[in-house]
C-alpha cells in the first residue's frame, strides 16, 4: 500500500511511471523525494505542478546533506528557486557552506533569488549573440552549432529559463535563415576555413540567393506570404507549439472552419487614447499585409475599454492613418460592441470557480511579488453577488475588482478582469460602470471575430498563457497569438505621456508636429505612405525588437519622392540679380520639365525676367579654392534658361553688405561651358519655409546614463528654423496641403496645412542627400 502511495506521489510530481518505479528501487532517493514532496505539498496547500516536481526530483537525487532538504524545499515550493541554474547554484552553495547558520542574503544573491529575467532581456541577449555569429550562420545555415548560441546567451543571462532561451534562439534563427531547405537536411560537410573577405563575399551571395537575411530583397507581401510557411493554417491551431487543447478543442475548431471557410483573419486593435506612431506602421503593415498576402481579411478593432483616456479625435485619426497607409478594414469593430457578451462570460467564469471578486487595492497589486489575495477562495455564490453589486454601482472605484485564477508567464498571479470606473463611455454612455481589462477582453474579442492569427508585439508574449487559458476556461474558440518584434527609432520618443509633456513644455506644437514620429506628424512633414510601407518591408518581419536610424527611413522617403515629386525652384536666402542686357523687352516664358530625367512626365512654365533672385551662397566675392559658382571672372549658368550670367558690378549698402548684383548674360552655347548651373526664381511667390532637424541631440534621449537630466533636457535648439520670406517660383501657386515638390538643389518639401490663400507654407521633408554627419 505504501509503495502504491509513493508511486502515485511520484507520478504526481511529473515522473513517468517507469521513472517512478526506478526511483522506488533506490530507498535513500525515494525516502528523500517523499520527504521533499510531502513538505512541498504542505507549504503549497495544493498539488505540485510539473516544473516544481522536476526541481524537487533534481534536489532529492543530487543533495548529499539531508539537513538542508527542508531549507531548499522551502525555496522551491515558494518559487524563489524556479529554474535549473538556480537549483544547481543552491546545491553548490550548501555543499561549499556546510556550517550553520547559512547567510541568507549571501545565499539568495549567489542563487539569483528574486532576479527577474524578462522576455525582452532574453530577446536582446539572443539578438546580440546571433549578430556576433551572423556571417558564419549565413554561411553554414542550419549546420551551424546552435548550442554555441545557447551557451553564449546563457553566459550573459545566468538565471534565465533555458527553455525560453532555446525558444528565442530557434525563433530568431528561423527569421534570419528562413525555413530549412533540402540542403540544410544533408549531412554537414567538413568546413574549410576561409579568409574574412571570402566569408563576406559568400555572406552577401547567400543573402541575395536565400532572401532571408533582412528582407531588403523581398517586398513586404513576399515576406508575409513566407510567414505562412511558419504560421499554422486556419483550423490547425493545435499544431502551434504551446497551444493548449481541451476535450472541446477539435469541435470548436470544426465550427470555426464552418464559419470562416478556412479564411485567414487578422485584426489591428489599437487603443483610441493617442495618435499612432512609426511602430504602429509596422503593426498595420503586418496585420493588414498578412491577411492581404494570404487572401484573408483584417478587422480594425478599437480596444475602447478605458473611457477615461479615449477621445473622438483619436478614433478618427487612427482610421485615417490606416487608410493613408493604403489599407481598408474588412470591418470596423469596437470592444464595446461585445460588452454584454463579455459580462455574461465573466459571470460564467465565476460559476466555474475560475474568477473571484477581490478587494485588494491597486497599489497592493503592483510589483513582482504582491501578496496573494485573501479573497481568492471565497465561495462562488458570494463572488456572483458581489460582481452583480459591482455592476449596479454599489462599490466605489478601487474597492473591488474581478480577478482570474491563473499565473502568467512573468509570475504575476490572478490578473484583473474587471474594474470599476464611473466615467461615461463614448459609445455606451452610463450603461456600464465596470469595464473589462485588456487581459480579459483581447482574447475573447479575437474569439468572437474568429481571428485565426492574433499578431502582436513581443511585450505581450508574457500574456500568451492567459490568452489560451481564458478561452479554454470558457470553452470558446481559441485563436493563436503570434509575437513579432517592435519597431523603434533612435532620436525619438513615442510614448503618449512623453509627447504630451513635449506639447506642454512648448517643445512641439501638437501630436502632428513634423519633428515627431507619430504617423500624423510624418504625413504633415511630407513622408509618403509608400515610403513608410517600404521602410517596414526593409526592416522585415522580425521577431527581435528593432531600433533603426532615422536616416534609413529618410532614404526610403527619397526613393519615393524622387519618382513622384515634381521639380520647382525656390530660394531661401535671396540675393537680387539684375541682368543689364536682358535679351527681350519683357519677361520670357521658360518651359521647365517636371522630372528632368523623364520629360514625358510633362513641363511647367515659369517667367524669366531682367530681375532674378539666386541664393546668397551662390555668389562669393572672394571664393575659396574649388568654388564653382558665381564670382569675379567666373560665370555661372541659370538652370533651364539656356543662359549664362557674368558679374559686372556689385551693389553694397552702407554697412558694406552686398545688396544686389549686376550681370550680363549670353547664350550658353555661345561660349565656354560654365563650371556650374544654379537655380533661380523670377517674379516669385513669397512663402514661409520650415526647416526641420532632429528633435533630440542624442540617440537615446530617454537613457538616464546618457541624458541624466531627462529627455526634455536633450532638445535640439535648432530642430526648427523658419524662413519667413523665402521665394518660390509661381508654378506652385495652386498647390494644396500635402502636395510635394523637389526644390532643385535644396531638398523635398511638402505644403503644410497652415497654408492659406496668398500665403503658402512649406515643410522640408528631407534634404536631397543624406547628411554625411548622420551616423
Amino acid at each position: 500500500m505504501a509503495t502504491m502511495d509513493s508511486l502515485s506521489l511520484f507520478t504526481g510530481l511529473g515522473l513517468s511511471e517507469q521513472k517512478a518505479h526506478e526511483t522506488l528501487k533506490n530507498s535513500s532517493l525515494s525516502a528523500q523525494l517523499r520527504e521533499a514532496a510531502t513538505q512541498a505539498q504542505q507549504t503549497l496547500g495544493c498539488t505540485i505542478d510539473k516544473a516544481t516536481g522536476t526541481l524537487l526530483y533534481g534536489l532529492a537525487s543530487r543533495l548529499r546533506d539531508s539537513r538542508r532538504l527542508p531549507f531548499l524545499v522551502g525555496y522551491i515550493a515558494s518559487k524563489k528557486i524556479h529554474t535549473e541554474p538556480q537549483l544547481s547554484a543552491a546545491l553548490e552553495y550548501v555543499k561549499s557552506h556546510p556550517l550553520d547558520p547559512i547567510d541568507i542574503l549571501d545565499f539568495e544573491r549567489e542563487c539569483g533569488v528574486d532576479v527577474v529575467v524578462t522576455p525582452e532581456q532574453i530577446e536582446e541577449a539572443v539578438e546580440a549573440v546571433i549578430n556576433r555569429h551572423q556571417p558564419q550562420l549565413l554561411l553554414e545555415r542550419y549546420h551551424f552549432n546552435m548550442g554555441l548560441l545557447m551557451g553564449e546567451a546563457r553566459a550573459v543571462l545566468k538565471w534565465a529559463d533555458g527553455k525560453m532561451i532555446k525558444h528565442e534562439v530557434d525563433m530568431q534563427v528561423l527569421h534570419l535563415l528562413g525555413p530549412k531547405m533540402e540542403s540544410d537536411l544533408d549531412k554537414k560537410s567538413k568546413v574549410v576555413k576561409t579568409r574574412p573577405e571570402e566569408t563576406d563575399r559568400r555572406k552577401a551571395k547567400d543573402v541575395v540567393e536565400n532572401g532571408a537575411a533582412a528582407g531588403q530583397a523581398l517586398s513586404l507581401m513576399e515576406q508575409l506570404r513566407g510567414e505562412a510557411l511558419k504560421f499554422h493554417r486556419p483550423g490547425e491551431n493545435y499544431k502551434t507549439p504551446g497551444y493548449l487543447t481541451t476535450p472541446h478543442t477539435m469541435d470548436l475548431l470544426k465550427q470555426h472552419l464552418e464559419i470562416t471557410g478556412g479564411q485567414v483573419r487578422t485584426r489591428f486593435p489599437p487603443e483610441p487614447n493617442g495618435i499612432l506612431h512609426i511602430g504602429h506602421a509596422k503593426a498595420i503593415n503586418f496585420n493588414f499585409g498578412y491577411a492581404k498576402a494570404n487572401d484573408g481579411i483584417c478587422f480594425l478593432r478599437y480596444d475602447d475599454t478605458n473611457p477615461e483616456k479615449e477621445e473622438a479625435k483619436f478614433f478618427t485619426a487612427i482610421y485615417d492613418m490606416v487608410a493613408w497607409l493604403g489599407y481598408t478594414p474588412y470591418k470596423v469593430t469596437y470592444a464595446s460592441d461585445y460588452f454584454d457578451q463579455l459580462y455574461t462570460w465573466a459571470v460564467e467564469l465565476i460559476r466555474r470557480g475560475q474568477a473571484y471578486v477581490c478587494h485588494q487595492r491597486g497599489e497592493e497589486l503592483k510589483g513582482h511579488n504582491p501578496l496573494p489575495s485573501p479573497w481568492r477562495d471565497r465561495p462562488v455564490e458570494e463572488s456572483l453577488l458581489l460582481f452583480e453589486a459591482m455592476r449596479k454601482g454599489k462599490f466605489a472605484e478601487g474597492e473591488a475588482t474581478l480577478r482570474m485564477k491563473l499565473e502568467m508567464e512573468d509570475g504575476k498571479m490572478d490578473p484583473v478582469a474587471y474594474r470599476i470606473k464611473y466615467t461615461p463611455h463614448h459609445r455606451t454612455g452610463d450603461a456600464w460602470c465596470i469595464y473589462p481589462t485588456y487581459d480579459y477582453t483581447h482574447c475573447l474579442c479575437d474569439s468572437i471575430e474568429h481571428i485565426t492569427h492574433s499578431l502582436c508585439t513581443k511585450e505581450f508574449q508574457a500574456r500568451r498563457s492567459s490568452y489560451f487559458w481564458l478561452c479554454n476556461a470558457l470553452d470558446v474558440y481559441c485563436p493563436v497569438q503570434w509575437e513579432y518584434g517592435r519597431l523603434n527609432l533612435h532620436y525619438a520618443v513615442v510614448s503618449k505621456r512623453k509627447i504630451l509633456q513635449l506639447v506642454a513644455a512648448g517643445a512641439v506644437r501638437d501630436w502632428d508636429d513634423p519633428r515627431l514620429f507619430t504617423l500624423t506628424a510624418l504625413r504633415r512633414r511630407g513622408f509618403p505612405p509608400e515610403a513608410i510601407n517600404n521602410f517596414c518591408a526593409r526592416v522585415g518581419v522580425t521577431v527581435a525588437q528593432t531600433t533603426m536610424e532615422p536616416h534609413l527611413l529618410e532614404a526610403c522617403v527619397r526613393d519615393v519622392l524622387n519618382d513622384t515629386a515634381p521639380r520647382a525652384m525656390a530660394v531661401l536666402e535671396p540675393l537680387r540679380v539684375i541682368i543689364t542686357n536682358f535679351p527681350a523687352a519683357m519677361s520670357l516664358d521658360i518651359q521647365v520639365p517636371n522630372f528632368p530625367a523623364d520629360e514625358s512626365k510633362g513641363f511647367h512654365q515659369v517667367p524669366f525676367a531682367p530681375v532674378v533672385f539666386i541664393e546668397q551662397t551662390d555668389y562669393k566675392e572672394e571664393p575659396e579654392p574649388g568654388y564653382k559658382r558665381l564670382a569675379w571672372g567666373q560665370p555661372v549658368g541659370l538652370r533651364h534658361t539656356g543662359y549664362v550670367i557674368e558679374l559686372q558690378h556689385v551693389v553694397k549698402g552702407p554697412s558694406g553688405c552686398v545688396e544686389s548684383l549686376e550681370v550680363i548674360c549670353r547664350r550658353a552655347d555661345a561660349g565656354e561651358k560654365p563650371k556650374a548651373f544654379i537655380h533661380w526664381v523670377s517674379q516669385p511667390l513669397t512663402c514661409e519655409i520650415r526647416l526641420y532637424e532632429r528633435l533630440f541631440q542624442h540617440k537615446n534621449p530617454e537613457d538616464p546614463d546618457v541624458v541624466p537630466g531627462g529627455f526634455l533636457s536633450d532638445l535640439n535648439p535648432t530642430s526648427l528654423q523658419v524662413v519667413d520670406a523665402a521665394l518660390v517660383d509661381c508654378s506652385v501657386a495652386l498647390a494644396k496641403p500635402f502636395d510635394k515638390f523637389q526644390f532643385e538643389r535644396l531638398g523635398y518639401f511638402s505644403v503644410d496645412p497652415d497654408s492659406h490663400q496668398g500665403q503658402l507654407v512649406f515643410n522640408r521633408t528631407v534634404t536631397l542627400k543624406e547628411d554625411p554627419g548622420k551616423v
